[in-house]
């Protein structure tokens, strides 16, 4: 608990600092010493905490103030430039102090005489951030089991290995285990732990002792022997501080995960050929399942990290295990965010939208969605492969045909609004648009009547489950506004003895023959096709295509939209036909 004096104190600092123009040096210093005293002498963590946020504040304050920019930039010019300066300084006291209680601050100060561009974490803090928050709140004891799923080469691997030499420093005596799917892999973990803590380039040694003064820093650490990778920090025990192990190794009686470690699980899964064998996989998650969860003591916590390539993945099947486990949490970051923009634009060695996009158009489209996107696949139930599907390359028949359309409603809660727009020529049917919009209707609604306006739809049907009758209303209106009246709008109930699995699998058949689906080209010059598919036609595509009714689907609008419109031709052709007396 704060003292009084100190609770004064740094009152009157605050005070102090609303009331004047500029922030102040002197303050500044003040404010660190506080945070000192609340760290370190009074125990105060969380008043600890709110007197450092301040104290940043206030540097950032300065720093605006006088260079027009931010902390990162001010530091990266003094290191150019071989400056140093006392608010600089101070920011590092404080990441010291907090270090042992915030993982951040702990990233920034061991790498504090790092080259700028050398860094890992400052350059990538824009996407890392939201992981290690994850990890701060794992070691806050509000997860027990956190998932993190990226792409190759952006820093998840070396992220973890961060985050275990912060327990190791917080925690010494505590036993952890770092598995892998080979001997090479875990080999790269145990050399990453001992760049971290064993070299003059990080500043391990110097917290360690700031945290653990009565302790000497690497007792122990074995890594002639293949099956024997440890470190052991602190006093020595019967079992290390950090043991690294492939799956085919020895884990019994040798490894040891404490009430207060961790055991981290990365890449059990070797690669695309490893993902597909069914038998593999199970074999796989019966190892992690025997031999690392196994050697988890009550109250060890633990992090599982890789790429999805299949529902099959340890890393997913603890997922689905914990589907509603407040105490669990599971991150996925994909290559491209829904803008197509990249998530790991780094500073320094990230990767650019353009150079996904380039991987994009040259993978299987499972591949690319499992090992850039985060989205797993098991091909034998996906619904529409996509190799079953019929494309056209842009030029339809010069005949007539009408254009009608389906449309699945959504309110920008997070679903898509999906209208697929159909131009039958009776036995050829082409897919020649497609509306799929996670905005409000202020967007879409526009948007659609557009469309109907764009390709002359005359018949529009609208599920009216799920508000699709307000939709029909609102849209009615704007066509009334443009003065469009050829168009039909129809509202259906959806089949009530059907679920929506059944549905879609049971017009699939339909869609697949009947419909004829855009090719989408990324490298050709559009110029000499009537129809180009858009964006949102292209992710339309990709939801439908990796939709499965045996497994969970994070999206199904577009298969559901697409269903609707094949529901409309059934229904016409299902029409009764009436008996005529003849005119002979």
């Amino acid at each position: 608990m704060a003292s009084p004096e100190l609770i004064r104190a740094f009152e009157s600092y605050k005070t102090y600092t609303v009331k004047s123009d500029k922030a102040d040096e002197r303050v500044i210093d003040a404010c660190v010493q506080a945070a000192n005293v609340a760290y370190t002498g009074e125990k105060d963590i969380p008043y600890g905490k709110e007197i450092s946020a301040f104290s940043h504040s206030l540097i950032d304050r300065w720093v605006k103030e006088n260079t027009n920019g931010n902390f990162w930039m001010f530091e990266r010019w003094a290191q150019e430039n071989q400056k140093s300066h006392n608010v600089i300084n101070q920011a590092y006291d404080l990441f010291k102090i907090e270090s042992p209680h915030l993982f951040t601050s702990y990233m920034y100060y061991m790498e504090r005489n790092r080259d700028y561009s050398k860094r890992f974490y400052v350059p990538r803090r824009k996407t890392l951030w939201l992981p290690a928050q994850d990890m701060q709140d794992l070691e806050d004891d509000l997860l027990d089991t956190y998932g993190l799923s990226m792409p190759s080469r952006v820093g998840k691997s070396t992220l973890c290995i961060f985050f275990l030499t912060w327990i190791g420093l917080r925690k010494p005596m505590s036993h952890n285990a770092m598995g892998g799917h080979s001997g090479q892999l875990v080999k790269r973990f145990f050399r990453g732990l001992e760049n971290l803590t064993d070299t003059d380039e990080y500043k391990f040694a110097e917290l360690f002792q700031y945290v653990n003064p009565t302790m000497k820093k690497v007792v122990e650490k074995k890594s002639s022997d293949p099956a024997e990778l440890t470190i052991n920090l602190g006093k020595k025990d019967e079992f290390a501080t950090f043991t690294c192990r492939s799956t085919d190794s020895t884990w019994t009686g040798a490894v040891d995960v404490s009430e207060d470690g961790y055991l981290y699980v990365d890449d059990l899964v070797r690669d695309r050929e490893h993902s597909l064998s069914a038998s593999r996989m199970e074999n796989t998650y019966q190892e992690y399942q025997n031999k690392m969860l196994d050697r988890m003591n009550d109250g060890a916590k633990k992090i599982l990290v890789g790429t999805l390539w299949s529902v099959l993945d340890p890393l997913v099947r603890e997922e689905n295990e914990n589907d509603g486990n407040p105490r669990a949490r599971f991150r996925k970051i994909p290559a491209l965010n829904e803008n197509d923009e990249s998530n790991f634009q780094y500073e320094f060695k990230g990767f650019s939208s353009e150079y996904y996009i380039s991987y994009r158009n040259r993978l299987d489209k499972a591949e690319w969605m499992a090992k850039y996107q985060q989205a797993p696949f098991v091909r034998e139930g996906l619904t529409f492969p996509i190799e079953e599907l019929r494309f056209f390359d842009g030029n339809v028949p010069d005949d007539k045909c009408r254009t009608i359309a389906a449309l699945d409603p959504a309110f920008g809660s997070g679903d898509s609004l999906s209208m697929p727009i159909c131009k039958d020529f009776g036995d050829n049917k082409y897919i020649v648009d497609w509306v799929h919009d996670k905005r409000t209707v202020a967007y879409t609604i526009p948007l659609v009547a557009d469309k109907i306006l764009e390709h002359t739809i005359t018949e529009l049907k609208i599920e009216k489950n799920r508000g699709g009758d307000l939709f029909a209303e609102q849209l009615q209106k704007e066509l009334d506004a443009r003065r469009i009246r050829h168009c039909h709008i129809t509202l259906e109930n959806a089949p009530v003895k059907m679920s929506k699995e059944d549905k879609i699998s049971g017009y699939s058949d339909f869609v697949k023959r009947q419909f004829q689906f855009l090719t989408v080209r990324k490298w050709t010059d559009d110029s000499n096709f009537v129809y180009v598919a858009s964006e949102q036609y292209r992710k339309a595509i990709d939801e439908m295509t990796m939709f499965s009714a045996e497994g969970k689907n994070v999206n199904d609008d577009a298969p559901d939209a697409i269903t609707q419109l094949a529901m409309m031709f059934e229904k016409k052709q299902q029409r009764k036909a009436v008996i005529m007396r003849s005119p002979i």
